[in-house]
């Protein structure tokens, strides 16, 4: 492969990993090499003891599995099975967040509060819930219970679906996709895939886009909204990013993970005089905590809470031999960090009953005793402190500011209150249309590239970026972040977020906030009087690598958002699957994938795009 990172931090990293014999995420997949194949193309399958199957794509003749499955079946039952794993780790992110609100509700979580009741009475009023004259912690319990209902719901729909313009809520009711509770999806999911059950690849299709969509409206909208009323909702907040906010004289604790339950805690714990007095006594200057993938993003918006990287960052922030503690809960940690710890001094915790790690020290993390396991776990850095092997420190001097924090809150009070300044500057061209740039970081691409040329490619035209996840902290070590990147943006964009004095990407918050950016496609579409599918709007994952992304993708094309992938599905194998999924959905649905590595390539699609749903629109080009 090429260079490994366009990240100037990661790559001394590398070259101290290298030096020290440390095995990295790019060493092991240069191992695997050649990869396998049919599973690259999607044509092996193992759901039954008779196989594992596998379908030459190059036989002269039509194959089949042992049952009779064909390619498509196949590669169908696949892509069903990834979303219906990526859609239960983001809707059980979910789940817990309204757990804790009803504990919150009942005094039995530690430490938490309501810090935004506005917005809870706003939701109790959208799930008709009587909220004037009773306290707050009266409504957020029927709030929650109403919720924890939709997971695993017997009534018709999901009540967030009050929020899809009318259009595409009548589309999704004639193609019999209209979202359920998300356990009831997923179940659903993974009996169509059982040998024997579903071998109609257009009909697996369509339920892994049910699936999707039960997520994106339903368990991963939970999570945000619920979030906010908890922790707060997210405005405009600096900070700074990348592995150069370790500090050699403090404490470090690197929290790793997704959800804020943990996170919020750890946050608040470091603040105790206490422990900042006993690390003191241990020779440093103080505590500081830095995030790490999505849980960085959600402190780093509420708190303006250090980042430390993204993704593939995770290893290279313990081989920088300052990292005393880090902290895990679940999703997209690397089995391999034990290993890559064993080398330094760094202290492993995970804390998550989902989640357990061979040779990880663990400490059960429960709601109800919530603050004083974080003072313990910060208490355990604070001691580890002086076993740091001095002659291996070595932190890179990269750190850049930020600013995030743009909730649709947050956005609406930048406009003033209303949504009519940005369609205004849609309608006169000075913002062409929306992009939204998401996802992972994966070592089949070099890291943080995907992400920064898309999206640098697109502010130049003009097109507004959003962003979730370790997409938006790519553009956040790169200075994209700061309204001062408006000097690198076309000149109505520009003129746009000088007047705003806002950057022309907008961090939107962790991989879960994607539902804030359908809540805004589906305001604007409201506003419009169209659907989301005819909006100057297109979705991009230039770096994804996850199941969470698979069902991200699922739910917004069948929102009917034109989405982008950088890298390549494991689905090529299968033609008329594949056909389906990049053409025929655009029929169905209003919108379809494309598959593009070259990312000034996608960046070109995107713009496109956007040209033809502003003449469909009947707006200048």
């Amino acid at each position: 492969m090429g260079e490994k990172s366009v990240d100037k931090a990661s790559l001394s990293m590398l070259d101290k990993a290298a030096q020290e014999g440390i095995e990295t995420a790019w060493d092991r997949y240069e191992k695997q090499q050649p990869q396998c194949g049919f599973g690259l193309l999607g044509l092996c399958c193992r759901h039954c003891n008779m196989g594992p199957c596998r379908i030459d794509p190059f036989g002269e003749e039509p194959q089949e599995g042992i049952c009779g499955a064909t390619a498509d079946t196949i590669a169908a039952r696949h892509l069903l099975r990834m979303i219906a794993a990526g859609a239960a780790a983001h809707s059980d992110h979910g789940r817990d967040i309204v757990t804790t609100l009803y504990e919150t509700a009942e005094g039995e979580a530690q430490g938490y509060q309501i810090k935004d009741e506005g917005k809870l009475r706003a939701l109790a009023a959208e799930f008709g819930i009587p909220e004037e004259g009773r306290s707050k912690e009266d409504v957020a319990r029927d709030l929650a219970r109403e919720a924890m209902e939709e997971f695993g719901m017997v009534k018709g729909t999901l009540n967030f679906l009050n929020r899809v313009p009318e259009k595409r809520r009548q589309l999704w009711e004639k193609l019999g996709i209209a979202p359920r509770g998300i356990d009831r999806e997923i179940v659903e999911a993974m009996h169509r895939t059982h040998m024997g059950v579903d071998n109609d690849y257009v009909n697996l299709t369509l339920h892994g886009v049910r699936t999707g969509l039960s997520d994106g409206w339903g368990g991963s909208m939970f999570a945000t909204e619920f979030s906010d009323v908890l922790f707060g909702t997210p405005q405009p907040v600096r900070g700074k990013s990348n592995l150069g906010v370790l500090k050699e004289d403090q404490v470090n604790i690197v929290v790793h993970g997704h959800e804020p339950v943990l996170s919020e805690m750890i946050v608040q714990a470091a603040k105790d005089e206490e422990l900042i007095a006993a690390a003191r006594e241990k020779g440093a200057q103080g505590i500081n905590v830095c995030g790490m993938c999505c849980t960085g993003n959600e402190i780093l918006m509420r708190h303006g809470v250090p980042v430390a990287g993204n993704f593939l960052q995770q290893e290279l922030a313990v081989i920088t031999g300052v990292v005393d503690a880090m902290v895990v809960d679940v999703q997209c940690i690397m089995p391999a960090l034990t290993q890559v710890a064993k080398c330094y001094h760094t202290k492993l915790i995970s804390t998550s009953p989902k989640a357990r790690f061979p040779e990880m020290e663990h400490v059960p993390f429960s709601e109800r005793t919530a603050l004083d396991t974080a003072r313990q776990i910060v208490k355990m850095a604070v001691d580890n402190y002086p076993r740091r092997n001095k002659d291996r420190i070595q932190v890179p001097d990269e750190e850049m500011e930020y600013m995030a924090g743009f909730s649709v809150e947050a956005i609406l009070k930048a406009l003033g209150g209303s949504l009519n300044p940005l369609l205004d500057a849609i309608k006169a061209g000075q913002i062409k249309g929306i992009a939204a740039v998401v996802g992972c970081n994966n070592p089949k691409v070099t890291q943080d590239s995907g992400h920064l040329t898309i999206t640098r490619e697109l502010i130049k035209n003009d097109v507004l970026v959003v962003q979730t996840g370790c997409a938006a902290i790519a553009c956040a070590k790169a200075g994209l972040l700061l309204p001062e990147a408006a000097d690198q943006a076309g000149p109505g964009l520009s003129a746009v977020c000088k007047a705003l004095g806002i950057p022309p990407v907008l961090h939107m918050g962790s991989c879960v906030d994607i539902s804030r950016i359908l809540v805004t496609a589906a305001a604007i579409a409201n506003a419009l009087g169209v659907d989301i599918s005819d909006l100057p709007a297109a979705g991009a994952a230039p770096e994804w690598m996850s199941e969470k992304a698979v069902s991200i993708g699922s739910y917004v094309v069948g929102s009917g958002v034109f989405t982008v992938l950088g890298t390549v599905p494991q689905v090529l194998g299968a033609k008329k699957f594949t056909e389906l999924l990049t053409k025929g959905a655009q029929d169905v649905l209003g919108a379809a994938f494309a598959v593009e590595t070259d990312p000034l390539k996608a960046a070109e699609l995107i713009i496109e795009h956007i040209a033809a749903k502003r003449k469909g629109l009947g707006l200048e080009a």
